[in-house]
């Protein structure tokens, strides 16, 4: 009888350790929905190149309540959010933090563009937000946190932010004036060694492109999930780098991201994920993110749908960071023109998208120009101005924004070539190039201060005894033209509504040899 009791009590004591083994812990369910480079783009809209009638953030919001009705759920945004369409730039970002309010949104990293209103409109829009948003390597704007941790299911879950510390350079450096970006890698390992030991999860949230959050997986351990923005890149399947998950879901709320995982034992140990294409045609709109898009819009209609005038052909603002574009032209032949300079120059990051063959109104151009930038002009050596081109072209595999605009100056490049040594030939107007004669060269307040790398034009402005910035207005003994009382889409929108009707062209003013057949990114 005593060995029976014996045995007994060992049979229970093996059960009871079996129950509570770490091995045989509860698998916890979580859904992860998420967006990014979202740039205000409210209303549904059909891309050039496309018949396909894509995006709506109220369809969108629609979507959004119905997959996080299925199961426990978390929604996280990756920055560009309040910057970048008619309907968010003209309340400054208001517009946007309203809806991702409405739309009950967990947490926000800070992208580059949400430093475009400056300082001050930041962190009232910051304040306005009932999520936190989050900027773990930048110093200087204390509202925004480096990490938030939210409790989901029974899952404790940190999410980490961090935004491109090229910000400096892809926003005006007025709208960052005392405020430091430092690397996300060290950022990012200091705050998973803090927090990997009291949560079950890390999420990334990221803001510096998909290349860098593979990058990021492949160096930093104990992150689980990174949630990527700024490349606008389609990840359509879950990306595994690392024992890491990457994810990223395009752009202009024309698709949602969803992962859904299972964690046990601190370990994600089953996931799958897809990008959830937002078709209005075939879904239902959200009534109350739809009634703030429509509010908004009212406020917006008197102003924007004005006709000004007409174009011949449809206007090409999706190519800018690639090739010559007859947009390009257009835009850099009016700055050019009403600077009276020799040469036009601008990035082709300034322009944001496109207008179709038809009539044209006051919101198309306000959607393809909608930084607030003017129009100036310096004087420019020659071989400083070789050099500006080359630098114009030294990251082109990765589309970036400073891939030039230009007018009455043509170039031939080989793309093969190293950086530095692409440009074969620069023609301004009918003769080569003089690397010793002074051009006058038009260009943004953007660029003359070193947005998007152009730093020879900062350098000349610098090297001005009377150099000043203070102000947020330029002012140099090498600045020839400047006109900071208009900003550049409104001298576009007052050229169109004297010409009355449009036709640029593309013309050879950029032209490639040995092109690479690699594929690049777009970043933003």
């Amino acid at each position: 009888m005593k060995s029976f009791l014996r045995l007994l009590v060992i049979f229970i004591i093996i059960v009871l350790s079996i129950q509570i083994s770490p091995s045989y812990a509860e698998k916890k369910e979580l859904r992860i929905l998420y967006i990014n480079d979202f740039h205000g783009f409210a209303e549904p809209y059909t891309p050039i190149g496309s018949n396909d009638l894509l995006g709506g953030i109220s369809y969108l919001a629609s979507r959004l309540n119905i997959l996080r009705k299925e199961k426990p759920s978390i929604f996280l945004a990756a920055g560009d959010m309040i910057q970048g369409s008619n309907w968010a730039n003209y309340f400054q970002g208001e517009s946007v933090i309203q809806v991702l309010n409405t739309m009950g949104l967990d947490a926000m990293v800070v992208g580059n563009h949400e430093f475009d209103f400056g300082k001050d409109t930041l962190k009232k829009r910051i304040a306005e937000a009932v999520f936190p948003i989050l900027g773990a390597n930048v110093e200087g704007l204390e509202s925004l946190k480096a990490y938030t941790i939210k409790e989901i299911n029974g899952l404790k879950i940190a999410i980490i932010g961090v935004v491109t510390d090229d910000t400096p350079i892809t926003t005006h450096p007025k709208n960052v004036i005392g405020i430091k970006f430092n690397p996300p890698k060290e950022t990012i390992e200091k705050y998973v060694n803090k927090l990997k030991n009291s949560v079950d999860l890390i999420i990334l949230l990221s803001h510096i492109g998909y290349n860098l959050d593979r990058r990021i997986a492949e160096e930093v351990k104990g992150i689980d999930i990174i949630i990527g923005g700024h490349s606008h890149t389609k990840v359509v399947f879950p990306t595994l780098v690392n024992n890491t998950i990457v994810l990223q879901a395009w752009e202009h709320a024309k698709s949602l991201g969803v992962l859904d995982i299972e964690v046990e034992n601190k370990k994600i140990s089953n996931y799958r994920g897809y990008l959830e294409d937002i078709r209005p045609i075939i879904q239902e709109s959200d009534r109350a993110v739809q009634l703030i898009v429509e509010s908004y819009n009212q406020r917006l209609l008197h102003k924007l749908e004005e006709v000004i005038g007409e174009t011949l052909v449809d206007l090409d603002g999706e190519n800018v960071r690639v090739r010559e574009t007859n947009l390009g032209n257009l835009i850099a032949d009016v700055i050019k023109d009403v600077s009276g300079a020799d040469v036009a120059i601008i990035n082709g990051g300034s322009i944001r998208s496109s207008i179709k063959k038809g009539v044209i109104k006051i919101k198309d151009i306000y959607s393809a120009l909608p930084f607030d930038n003017y129009i100036l002009s310096l004087r420019v050596y020659g071989h400083q101005l070789k050099q500006l081109l080359e630098d114009s072209l030294s990251n082109i595999h990765n589309k970036e924004g400073r891939f030039p605009q230009i007018s009455g100056i043509s170039i031939i490049y080989n793309p093969s070539n190293p950086p530095n040594s692409r440009i074969t030939k620069i023609m301004v107007g009918q003769s080569l190039l003089d690397d010793n004669r002074e051009y006058i060269v038009a260009t943004n307040d953007f660029l003359a201060v070193g947005g998007d790398g152009y730093t020879i034009f900062r350098d000349i402005l610098k090297s001005s005894n009377n150099f000043d910035i203070s102000g947020g207005v330029l002012k140099s003994e090498k600045i020839v033209y400047a006109d900071p009382g208009r900003w550049i889409r409104d001298v576009i929108i007052e050229y169109i509504k004297k010409e009355k009707k449009i036709n640029p062209s593309v013309e050879g003013r950029i032209r490639e040899v040995n092109i690479s057949k690699k594929a690049p990114l777009f970043v933003d």
